[in-house]
């Protein structure tokens, strides 16, 4: 716990999702951007500059490992390739840094195991970045979900696709062992989000997916067991039209939220239906989601509280998404223990 009010924060990288991010954290009320590090010679001051260019005082690095070392960062945004979101964030913790790490926190249980033992070692709060699940949006599904307007919970459908662009073609470049194609990509949010409606343990988990020549997926489809008759059906894609919807159905009706990738002036809109009839569109009021992510996280290290968003969590995804890829590549269902 600090008397601070203001957490300093340093970016690990320069990728492409600094464009929503690091005006989040300058714009956050108890955030402070104090530095920003890339490998790439120049990148941290031209993403600075593109993004934040009235920020004249942050300093800039052109090697990660010198910005670990600043004792002015309190906390690092981690946003580099999936394979290396592990080995980076034991790297900040060792440095005694909070980290909040870009989905996926890790590419195995087993490494998310690795960071908790090394966070509850250094005292350091680590969170995974799904940022989508601090827009209010979630909190209004839920909210009507525990009305019992609907039910009881019986299916999830979760669908997440974009067309893949010539300049994203990089996330196709390593096989989906290695943190490339769609399932680590955006297949962890439709796993995500679908989990958020089943509190129990899945049973079994089952995916079919369509690759490339480097193995990474760009197209997959699979269901997770819950148990005693309650699905969760995920759908992603590098080669559909843009989605990034759920739909949760109860015995009584059902729920949708129609845009979970919401920009910061977008109107969310949720709309549901019931058994007797009712039919209702509710829009909401517009809300920067990264900049909820970044304040949520900058309370739980100034506070010390728990973010909202555990490794336990982190764990349970992670391990839903290792057997998603396995069944893809046996053709089988893959029972969880």
């Amino acid at each position: 716990m600090t008397n601070k009010t203001l957490l300093r924060w340093g970016i690990l990288g320069a990728a492409r999702v600094n464009e929503r991010l690091l005006p989040a954290i300058v714009e956050a009320e108890n955030a402070e951007l104090v530095a920003i590090a890339s490998r790439r010679p120049g990148a941290a001051a031209e993403t600075l500059v593109k993004y934040a260019p009235d920020q004249t005082e942050v300093r800039i690095y052109d090697d990660p490992e010198t910005l670990l070392n600043d004792d002015d960062v309190d906390a690092v945004y981690l946003p580099l390739a999936n394979h290396e979101h592990a080995l980076w964030t034991l790297r900040a913790i060792e440095r005694g840094k909070h980290v909040l790490c870009e989905k996926p926190i890790a590419l195995s249980v087993d490494d998310i195991l690795a960071i908790e033992t090394a966070a509850q070692r250094y005292q350091v709060r680590v969170m995974e970045g799904f940022m989508y699940r601090f827009h209010p949006q979630h909190a209004r599904v839920r909210e009507l979900l525990d009305s019992g307007l609907f039910g009881e919970v019986r299916s999830v459908r979760a669908t997440y696709s974009f067309m893949m662009r010539p300049a994203r073609m990089y996330r196709l470049e390593q096989p989906v062992e290695r943190g490339g194609g769609a399932l680590w990509d955006i297949g962890c949010y439709a796993v995500h989000s679908a989990r958020m409606f089943f509190e129990d343990t899945p049973v079994s988990v089952s995916a079919l997916s369509s690759y490339v020549g480097s193995g990474a997926d760009i197209s997959s489809s699979g269901v997770i067991d819950f148990g005693r008759g309650r699905f969760a059906q995920f759908d992603f894609s590098f080669e559909r039209a843009r989605r990034s919807e759920y739909e949760v159905i109860g015995t009584k009706g059902g729920i949708k939220c129609h845009t979970v990738w919401q920009l910061p002036g977008d109107i969310p809109v949720i709309s549901w239906w019931t058994e007797d009839g009712r039919q209702c569109e509710e829009r909401l009021p517009p809300a920067n989601h990264f900049r909820l992510e970044v304040e949520h996280f900058s309370d739980c290290v100034l506070n010390g509280k728990e973010p909202a968003l555990s490794l336990e969590d982190a764990k349970a995804n992670c391990r839903i998404l290792e057997a998603a890829m396995q069944s893809a590549a046996e053709g089988r269902l893959i029972k969880l223990d």
